[in-house]
């Protein structure tokens, strides 16, 4: 019994021996674990915005007076000079009304001699004493009077004259003539749609940023949305428009319903691709530079504070705080507290304790940065 006991403690002894040293020699196991070295690096964020793309002009070609559609000397989707003749409206009354005028004008200057010739011979008739001075001054009234006829004939005149000057219709500037809806002989009435001209030499890009973009990038970006801007247009089908753009000009305050601010942006149109009313987005280029990024999956997330472990002497990491400054894409803009040629752990933050030793193996990452936002 004595034996048997004396060898199950030793057993037991050693059993627990190996045991112990089995454990020690897994706690000092050191894992490789990949990192990183932060680098300063210029960084071109990209911001896309749907824009309302809009012709430099585009009126509608309405008829001033009623009548009959005589002639059309223009056709759909055909360019136009400024003041190119483009319908020609037919109304014999306008005639009338001018002739009417004509001859009141002629009337109404009759009408002058006549009280002109009245008023000497009351002048004469006054002077030798035979009628009362009073009667001079009627006669001078009634010349007065004549003489205000003749203006308002005359105005008469220049009203039908000028009648019959819109029944001739012609373009107000250099375009494309859009769609016709009215054909020779058609009813015309005051305000019928003729057609809509376009000037598509250049063309408006407008787009909208919201209040708090807005200021993020004014104060993060210094002045992001300044004046003569380069901006990019990205078509409906996803093609980049191969001419770049320039923001031209900002409302003075953000819209009550909608929170944003209002942005313009010209663009030349030398082949005319672009039309009035396509859609398309604005994408606006701002580069960072000198900027430390750091991966967001190197980013531990504590109470909304952001946290990296550093590698320090000996191969120790550390869990050190930082303040990002901006979110692109996979990557965080640091804004403090991380440095230029700091060593991070880049992989595998969540099995990683603070002062834990590692077998550092570094991971190499882009220099230049690409984002979109």
């Amino acid at each position: 019994m004595k034996i048997y006991l004396m060898g199950a403690i030793v057993l037991a002894a050693l059993s627990t021996g190996c045991t112990s040293k089995k454990e020690t020699k897994e706690t000092t196991t050191v894992h490789e674990v990949p990192v990183i070295q932060l680098q300063q690096v210029d960084t071109a964020l990209h911001q896309d915005y749907v824009a309302d793309i809009q012709a430099l002009k585009n009126v509608e070609i309405r008829s001033r007076v009623n009548g009959f559609l005589e002639q059309v000397y223009v056709d759909e989707g055909r360019p136009v000079r400024k003041g190119q003749l483009l319908f020609r409206i037919s109304n014999r009354e306008y005639i009338n009304d001018l002739d009417k005028a004509k001859a009141s004008v002629e009337s109404a200057r009759a009408a002058v001699r006549i009280a002109e010739v009245e008023m000497e011979r009351v002048k004469v008739l006054v002077e030798k004493k035979v009628i009362a001075k009073s009667e001079l001054d009627l006669a001078q009234a009634r010349v007065a009077d004549a003489k205000a006829r003749v203006s308002e004939a005359r105005s008469m005149v220049a009203a039908a004259e000028t009648k019959i000057s819109y029944m001739s219709v012609r373009s107000p500037f250099n375009g494309v003539i859009d769609r016709l809806p009215m054909k020779i002989g058609s009813v015309i009435d005051e305000g019928s749609l003729l057609t809509t001209i376009s000037d598509n030499q250049e063309m408006y890009a407008y787009f909208d940023v919201s209040e708090n973009e807005y200021l993020q990038h004014v104060k993060l970006l210094e002045g992001k949305f300044k004046q003569d801007g380069a901006a990019a247009l990205i078509l409906s089908d996803g093609s980049r428009y191969p001419h770049t753009g320039k923001i031209e000009t900002q409302e003075s305050q953000f819209s009550d319903n909608t929170g944003s601010l209002a942005f313009r942006a010209k663009f030349p149109n030398p082949n005319y691709m672009l039309k009035h009313g396509a859609s398309g987005k604005i994408q606006l280029a701002t580069i960072l530079d000198d900027k430390v990024l750091v991966p967001q999956k190197a980013v531990l997330e504590i109470q909304d504070k952001s946290f990296v472990f550093v590698v320090g002497p000996n191969n120790k990491v550390k869990m050190q705080s930082f303040t990002p400054q901006l979110r692109i894409s996979e990557y965080i803009v640091v804004k403090d507290g991380l440095n230029h040629g700091d060593k991070i752990v880049y992989e595998g933050v969540q099995n990683i304790r603070d002062g834990a030793e590692i077998k550092p193996r570094l991971h190499t990452t882009r220099e230049d940065v690409v984002a979109s936002r």
